[in-house]
């Protein structure tokens, strides 16, 4: 954590200056802004608490609920949210607090005698070691908090608006702000009362039965699985000797997923309700707690489970859902307008709960889409960007939803159904990476760049999350971990690996420096704004495959060294060196010869450059980002 460099800070480092909007920010909700968030779940938080670094963006977040949420339904926290949890800065106090998964133990019926369940097979959590950060179980109540703090504490100093409920939306083109929001009042004395605000972009963030969805003419399609399942969280006295590790269970009387709980006594359980008889319509979805319980107790046998309390339950239907679109862009449009509504998480894909993906896939929703609003409405990109949001995270859900489709019906499977006994076990540790979060591939486009040198990095994919790796940090010759300095700032990050000669001698690396400080094409000269820090936009950072022993920080050029600040301070964590024994250049396979890494502020990988390529690099921002001139 940097700060200081405004002058002494004396009280909480995570609480910076308000700036922009966030001086004197109105209390109620006004008549325009520039983005209207409509939801606060998982989805809607992310995208304020991103937009909350833009101080010159005008956004506001409503809520039907009168106040935070209590007790959420999501509880999963797969490794590639964790990861994003540190670039908002609560990662190490949110797994603090939280439950961590480990390994998965398989019970199925035991051959002597099938009417009982026995311990069958392990499979840990991580084997290959896809992250440094673990998977979590925390409620998504505490998840929401985290980023609500976040967001208050950012320059915009964004807060909830709760009591307001979206009704509807029209689009007025032409005017300064088009999109016409009409709202309803649902707490305090004027309840009931309606309200119409105008706003330049809205984003639905408002769950399954999204009304801005509907606004937009938008549609939820796909297929129910005709199979049910209650959910419960528990506190009960049990002989069942996993109950504090993650199970799948399988036995004659049906399935249970139990995912134990942050706090050392709760778990929750996935109890599988059978097969949904045509001409339902809901019916199942009025199973009593007590029978759930009883179809539970009767899957644990020979153990046995004494339910003290259930904070929490529900009945669900296992259905996979996908909107075509993710905005209001109808496909005959395409290309002739940008979008102006968005919808984000379960507004446009529902999946099944037991794959932990619902609000993990929702939160990169609303990440890849903030910082693209927030580089438009402060004039740093090209309204072009807003496009690939849909274009982008579109296929994600369908990719999810193929998957879950495998997962939940695996799961719903009796053991008598599956040729191998082992292939449940096998398929969670085979796709590992999928549910982690780490198989998300964003394809070529305005914003993301081909393959082509590839092989200059090739621990670093091209559409894929920048994987981190530990190294030396000059500046106080401390062991770091490279990528955990990215923070969800808003900026972009530019890698360099540097070739074979150390710092202070020729080569690639210093001849890139001086082009990128000097030269009127670099990135750095043409969209840095004249009255910002250089570093403003693109922090750039250098990798030397030296010890630290063998050079001295002042070596580096002196665009890896920036004067930042109002006193012109040097920043200290910008020069790094390969770790001894753990060499980032062995470990994600970058060339000896050295490469340029360009990072997208939601920590995907978008370029790979050689390090004299100054002129590929000097149009990879075209048509993109909006050179500043003044």
């Amino acid at each position: 954590m940097q700060f200081h460099h405004n002058g002494y800070v004396s009280g909480d480092p995570r609480i910076q200056p308000a700036a922009g909007v966030g001086i004197d920010r109105p209390a109620d909700l006004p008549d325009t802004m520039d983005v209207l968030i409509v939801g606060s779940g998982p989805a809607g938080m992310i995208t304020a608490a991103q937009l909350a670094q833009f101080p010159s963006v005008n956004t506001r977040i409503i809520e039907r609920r009168p106040g935070r949420l209590a007790i959420g339904q999501a509880d999963g926290i797969q490794a590639r949210s964790v990861e994003t949890f540190q670039a908002f800065g609560f990662a190490e106090r949110i797994t603090a607090e939280a439950y961590r998964i480990t390994e998965m133990i398989f019970w199925k019926p035991d051959p002597q005698d099938p009417s009982k369940i026995v311990r069958t097979a392990r499979a840990m959590d991580d084997e290959h070691g896809i992250s440094e950060f673990p998977h979590l179980i925390v409620n998504q109540a505490r998840v929401l908090d985290y980023f609500a703090e976040f967001a208050q504490h950012s320059p915009a100093r964004i807060t909830p608006d709760y009591g307001w409920e979206f009704k509807t939306l029209s689009v007025v083109e032409g005017d300064e702000y088009p999109v016409k929001a009409t709202l309803v009042r649902t707490d305090g004395p004027d309840t009931g009362t309606e309200r119409t605000v105008a706003a330049k972009y809205v984003v639905g963030s408002d769950g399954a039965r999204s009304g801005v969805r509907q606004s937009i003419g938008c549609t939820l399609s796909g297929d129910q699985a005709n199979h049910a399942w209650g959910v419960m969280d528990t506190l009960a006295v049990t002989d069942f000797p996993d109950i504090r590790t993650k199970c799948a269970i399988q036995s004659e009387a049906g399935s249970i997923l139990l995912i134990p709980r942050e706090g050392g006594n709760l778990f929750r359980l996935y109890v599988d309700l059978g097969e949904v008889p045509e001409g339902d319509h809901g019916k199942v979805r009025q199973t009593s707690l007590e029978e759930i319980i009883d179809h539970a107790q009767k899957i644990l046998h020979p153990y046995t489970l004494d339910v003290r309390d259930v904070p929490w339950h529900s009945v669900y239907e296992v259905g996979h859902r996908l909107t075509d679109r993710f905005d209001d862009v109808l496909t005959e449009e395409a290309g002739q307008r940008h979008p102006r509504v968005f919808i984000t998480g379960d507004a446009c894909h529902t999946h099944s709960a037991k794959a932990g993906q619902g609000m993990n896939v929702s939160m990169q929703d609303g990440f890849n889409l903030a910082w693209k609003l927030g580089y438009v409405l402060s004039g740093r990109a090209q309204p072009e960007l807003l496009g690939t949001y849909s274009a982008e995270r579109q296929v994600i859900a369908q990719n999810l939803i193929d998957f879950d489709k495998q997962w939940s019906s695996l799961m719903a499977a009796k053991p008598e159904d599956f040729e191998d006994p082992s292939y449940l076990e096998d398929f969670y540790v085979r796709t590992a990476e999928f549910p982690a979060g780490f198989m998300t591939e964003y394809q070529p486009s305005i914003l993301t760049g081909d393959r082509n040198y590839q092989e200059l990095a090739g621990g670093y994919p091209v559409g894929k999350r920048f994987k981190s790796a530990p190294v030396t940090r000059l500046g106080d010759n401390n062991p770091v971990e490279l990528g955990h300095h990215h923070r969800a700032d808003g900026r972009y990050r530019i890698y360099v690996f540097a070739d074979a000669p150390a710092p202070g001698h020729d080569s690639k690396v210093e001849a890139l420096a001086q082009w990128l400080a000097e030269s009127e094409q670099s990135p750095v000269k043409r969209f840095t704004p004249r009255d910002s820090d250089i570093d403003s936009v693109f922090d750039i950072k250098v990798i030397y495959q030296q010890p630290y022993t063998e050079f001295n920080f002042t070596d580096a050029p002196k665009i890896f060294r920036p004067s930042t600040g109002k006193f012109g301070l040097t920043d200290y964590e910008k020069v790094y060196a390969a770790l001894e024994g753990n060499d980032i250049f062995e470990a994600r396979q970058i060339s000896r010869d050295g490469a340029v890494v360009i990072v997208r502020p939601d920590q995907y990988v978008a370029h790979i450059l050689p390090l004299e390529a100054t002129e590929q690099l000097a149009t990879v921002f075209d048509g993109l980002l909006v050179e500043q001139t003044a």
